[in-house]
């Protein structure tokens, strides 16, 4: 991680909608608040859902299960779909741009963009490698001030220390019949198993109950889903 520190992204769907218009993505497809992981909850959430944001505490919990995580796929292995988009994270509180990258990037074909940052972004880095689009964001004026401007206009205060944050975001997406985690600060994306379109969204609830259980002392979870409006 590099010594760049943005401010953090609030889990507001106003502020991350108005920023991804401002990059692009034209307003059929809009991030929404997924209000719970029940069924009847998530029958509120607009169809289809293409991709989920996934915000939740760094905890020591986190840490400690991703780096048993990462030494057990290192040893096995796992299948990850060469069309699959992932990106490394190298700038502090970059995550939720990262994630909102993931979700779009990964749904090119699906969601609606206008010329713009975000098809510049996505044509421009398609045959870099996960550490090369890092290294590319991390010089990249137009998307950091653009960060920095929707951060700006959270409704959350704006912490004084960059440094003391420690909320994550990940990004939940299907590519060709498989569920994938894409968390910039590991070092691949994470199989979580098949998916459908149909199914995707109730199956990353699923993965969703999984983070929670990891550390079920903790209530500070918020998801996104970005859906077809």
């Amino acid at each position: 991680m590099s010594q760049n520190q943005w401010l953090p992204l609030e889990s507001n769907p106003d502020v991350i909608n108005k920023f991804v218009a401002k990059l692009g993505l034209k307003s059929s497809w809009q991030f929404t608040d997924v209000f719970g992981l029940d069924p009847e909850l998530l029958a509120m959430v607009p169809q289809p859902v293409c991709a989920l944001i996934v915000l939740f505490p760094c905890s020591e919990k986190y840490h400690d299960y991703t780096v048993t995580e990462v030494e057990r796929l290192q040893k096995d292995g796992q299948h990850i779909d060469p069309s699959v988009f992932f990106m490394r994270q190298t700038i502090g509180n970059a995550c939720g741009t990262i994630g909102v990258l993931h979700a779009i990037s990964n749904n090119k074909d699906r969601v609606e963009l206008e010329a713009g940052y975000l098809k510049n972004f996505i044509d421009h880095t398609a045959n870099m490698t996960s550490e090369e689009r890092g290294a590319y964001l991390e010089g990249d004026d137009t998307i950091s001030a653009a960060h920095e401007e929707s951060a700006n206009e959270g409704q959350s205060d704006i912490p004084a220390d960059r440094d003391s944050v420690n909320l994550h975001f990940v990004a939940l997406v299907h590519q060709n019949g498989h569920l994938y985690e894409l968390d910039g600060r590991k070092p691949f994306p994470i199989n979580h198993g098949e998916t459908t379109v149909d199914t995707f969204l109730e199956d990353g609830a699923l993965v969703c109950q999984k983070f929670m259980a990891r550390d079920p002392t903790e209530l500070h979870f918020t998801i996104l889903a970005l859906s077809k409006m």
